[in-house]
């Protein structure tokens, strides 16, 4: 915190006050990275033909974003494991590649299993990343397996059907 306070120029007091741990930075700072990657979908659609294709792309931006700040990721990884507060960031990859991988679905119109698929391939992106983090995996090796991941779960993704 200390670290963030001198290089924003505030107080550490100040930043403590809009963020009272760590964790609340985190979730503010993950919460504004998901806002430049839905404008980025916005802006730039996936064009892939299937869902599967457009789910991948949208999980590729979404590392080449975090890797370009490791240690954010690492504290966003961190932060899901730990899970010291609230955040929402599950839930709103899990919505963005509803959207994408099925035409515009939004989470409240989804099946129970449409919306389990979708959080699953992000549950296998979070892993992938987080072995990405400790070296264990290249950003290829990763791709490879989220398409294998999206192939397989969102195979029969349907964009109509009752809840």
């Amino acid at each position: 915190m200390r670290t963030v306070a001198e290089r924003a120029g505030v107080a550490l007091g100040t930043l403590y006050r809009y963020f009272p741990s760590k964790m609340d930075l985190v979730v503010a700072v993950v919460g504004e990275e998901i806002d430049l990657l839905e404008s980025s979908i916005e802006r730039r659609p996936p064009q892939a033909a299937t869902p599967a294709g457009r789910a991948v792309d949208v999980l590729m931006r979404a590392t080449r974003g975090l890797m370009r700040e490791p240690e954010l990721a690492d504290a966003l990884i961190r932060s899901l494991i730990i899970a010291e507060v609230d955040t929402p960031f599950g839930d709103r990859m899990t919505g963005l590649l509803l959207r994408v991988a099925a035409d515009g679905l939004t989470p409240e119109d989804a099946t129970e299993e449409q919306f389990a698929l979708a959080g699953s391939l992000s549950s296998v992106w979070v892993h992938e990343l987080l072995e990405m983090l400790r070296s264990r995996r290249t950003y290829d090796q990763i791709q490879r397996r989220i398409e294998i991941a999206a192939g397989r779960l969102l195979a029969d993704f349907r964009t109509t059907g009752p809840k």
